[in-house]
C-alpha cells in the first residue's frame, strides 16, 4: 500500500478513560487508532508504532504530558511526530509552554468533534508536506552531487588522456612519410585537442570564479589585435550570414596597425570580445553589420553593437546561467561566463537592447590599475 494510500495512525494518550472514548469515538473513521493511558507507555508505543500524530494530555501520574512532549522531542528518531496537547489546562502560559516544547498545536478540553477532527487533518496533511519537501530536497541533492562528480570528470579526468592525444601527432610528424593530407589531417587533430584543452581549463577558471577563489594575472594587452584576430577567425561565420566587422577606437575607423593597450588577463579577454562576438552575429539578420568600439581610459570600455534585438523572455535574465531563448543548441553559458570574467577584472557588462532602433548594445568595461570601479 503506497504511503498516500494507508490510514494514518493516532496515538491518543490520557490516563482517563472517558477522554480517550471522545477522543476515539471522534477519530475513528479514517484513522488507525492505538491508545496510552501514561507517559511511560506513550514513549514506549511511540518508538514500537511510529505513529502519525500523538494527542497528549497534560495532567497525568507519575509523568505528566509535558515531560513526555520533552522526550520525544529529544529522541531524533521520534522528534518528527507532531503532538497535539488536549488538555483542561486552559490558561496562556500553559499554551505557551507546551509549544515550546515542540507541540504543534494546543487543544482545550472540552472539544469538539469538528476542531479535533480539523486539528488532527491539517497538521497530519502539514507532515506529509514536509516530509515530500524532504524527499524532493534529498533527490535535489543527490542531483547535484552527480553534477558535481560529471564537472569533476570533464575538468579533471579529461585532461590525462587529451594531452596524450595531443602529444602524438608530433611524434607521427617526425616519423615523415606522410601525404600532405595526412599531414594537415594530424595537425588539425592537435589544433583541436589543443582546443578542446584550453575549453576545459577555462571550465575549470569558471568554476573557480563562481567560487571567488580565481587568481587574475592581468598584463598589457593589445585589445585592437584580439579584435582584428577575432574578426578573422569568426570570417566564415560572418560571411555565410554576409555579415561584416566594423572596429573603431574611441570612434574613430581602426587603421589596422596602431595598438590599443589595456591591462587585462589576455586569455580571458580573448575569450569575453569572442563570446559577445558570437551572440552578436547569431542576432543579427544578414547584411548586417556587427561593430566594436575600444574606448580607452579608465575603466577602458569595450562596446560591442549589433542589429536585432533581445526576446522580451529573456532581457531581464540575459547574463544569468543557463539563459537561452530560442537558440538551437545553445548552453545559455557565453553571457553568463562574459559577466563572471567581467565581474573577475573587478569590471562590469551591461546589455541595452531598444525595440525603436532595433539594435543591442553590449559593454564591458574593465578596470585599470589604478582605480578599480563598480557597475553604477
Amino acid at each position: 500500500m503506497s504511503e498516500d494510500a494507508r490510514r494514518p495512525s493516532v496515538l491518543i494518550v490520557d490516563d482517563v478513560p472517558a477522554n480517550i472514548r471522545v477522543l476515539v469515538d471522534f477519530l475513528r473513521e479514517g484513522h488507525d487508532l492505538h491508545v496510552a493511558t501514561s507517559g511511560a507507555g506513550a514513549l514506549e508505543l511511540a518508538a514500537r508504532l511510529a505513529p502519525d500524530i500523538i494527542l497528549l494530555d497534560v495532567v497525568m501520574p507519575d509523568m505528566d504530558g509535558y515531560e513526555a512532549c520533552r522526550r520525544l522531542k529529544a529522541d531524533e528518531a521520534l522528534a518528527g511526530i507532531p503532538v497535539i496537547f488536549v488538555t483542561a489546562c486552559f490558561a496562556p502560559e500553559d499554551e505557551a509552554f507546551g509549544l515550546s516544547l515542540g507541540a504543534v498545536d494546543y487543544i482545550v478540553k472540552p472539544a469538539s468533534r469538528a476542531v479535533v477532527r480539523a486539528r488532527v487533518k491539517n497538521h497530519l496533511e502539514l507532515r506529509r508536506a514536509r516530509e515530500s519537501l524532504a524527499r524532493q530536497n534529498a533527490v535535489l541533492t543527490e542531483a547535484a552531487k552527480l553534477r558535481e562528480d560529471v564537472d569533476h570528470i570533464m575538468r579533471h579526468d579529461l585532461k590525462a588522456p587529451l594531452t596524450g592525444i595531443i602529444g602524438l601527432p608530433p611524434l607521427i610528424l617526425e616519423e615523415g612519410g606522410l601525404s600532405d593530407q595526412q599531414t594537415l589531417f594530424l595537425k588539425l587533430i592537435e589544433e583541436n585537442g589543443f582546443k578542446m584543452l584550453s575549453m576545459i581549463n577555462l571550465s575549470l577558471d569558471l568554476f573557480k570564479m563562481e567560487r571567488g577563489a580565481y587568481v587574475l594575472c592581468a598584463e598589457p594587452v593589445d585589445a585592437a589585435a584580439v579584435a582584428r584576430r577575432l574578426f578573422v577567425e569568426l570570417a566564415t561565420l560572418a560571411g555565410y550570414r554576409r555579415n561584416a566587422f566594423v572596429l573603431t577606437v574611441d570612434g574613430r575607423r581602426d587603421d589596422g596597425a596602431t595598438p590599443v593597450v589595456i591591462c587585462v588577463e589576455k586569455l580571458l579577454f580573448y575569450t569575453m570580445l569572442a563570446n559577445c562576438l558570437k551572440n552578436a552575429l547569431e542576432a543579427s539578420p544578414g547584411d548586417a553589420a556587427v561593430s566594436v568600439d575600444l574606448r580607452q581610459g579608465n575603466p577602458a570600455l569595450v562596446v560591442i553593437a549589433n542589429h536585432g534585438v533581445v526576446p522580451r523572455d529573456i532581457r531581464s535574465r540575459f547574463f544569468g546561467k543557463f539563459a537561452t531563448s530560442g537558440k538551437k543548441g545553445g548552453t545559455g553559458l557565453g553571457a553568463y561566463s562574459t559577466r563572471l570574467m567581467a565581474e573577475t577584472h573587478g569590471g562590469f557588462v551591461r546589455m541595452e537592447t531598444s525595440d525603436e532602433t532595433g539594435m543591442t548594445v553590449i559593454t564591458v568595461a574593465l578596470p585599470q590599475p589604478e582605480t578599480r570601479e563598480t557597475t553604477p
